[in-house]
């Protein structure tokens, strides 16, 4: 079994920047070195929105990531930083880990549920293939 956690953050401004990733590459260093951690991706998208992706071993991997120094000094901030935060968490039968564009989009609201348009995160693969698809 795996625990996959989704998180989506967008910050007030760009003035929050600096520190929000000062504690967020601390906070993945962190994750990376934890026990019970098989995987961390973190990603950007235009619009000060910022998506991390984790996978463990089981809900108690998670919650000790979650109340150790740097992960729980950087929590409080986030109502200062942020003014939408989004979080998703699941636990996947497979033993594998999907780390990536698929786990991130079961976050994202169903049709019936959707308030506000969020767009999908963006790679450089997909803004290429974006372009070649709009030249056609």
């Amino acid at each position: 079994m795996a625990v996959i956690s989704i998180t989506r953050l967008r910050l007030r401004s760009w003035r929050f920047l600096p520190e929000f990733i000062f504690y967020s590459v601390r906070a993945k260093l962190q994750a990376e070195k934890a026990e019970g951690n098989r995987g961390v991706r973190v990603m950007r998208e235009p619009g000060n929105i910022f998506w991390t992706a984790t996978a463990w071993d089981s809900e108690d991997a998670v919650k000790k990531y979650m109340i150790a120094s740097p992960h729980s000094q950087a929590m409080p901030r986030l109502l200062e930083w942020c003014d939408e935060a989004a979080l998703v968490r699941w636990t996947r039968i497979q033993r594998s880990c999907p780390i990536g564009r698929k786990p991130i989009a079961a976050c994202r609201p169903k049709d019936a549920d959707r308030r506000s348009t969020v767009p999908p995160p963006t790679s450089s693969s997909s803004k290429s293939a974006r372009r070649r698809n709009n030249r056609t």
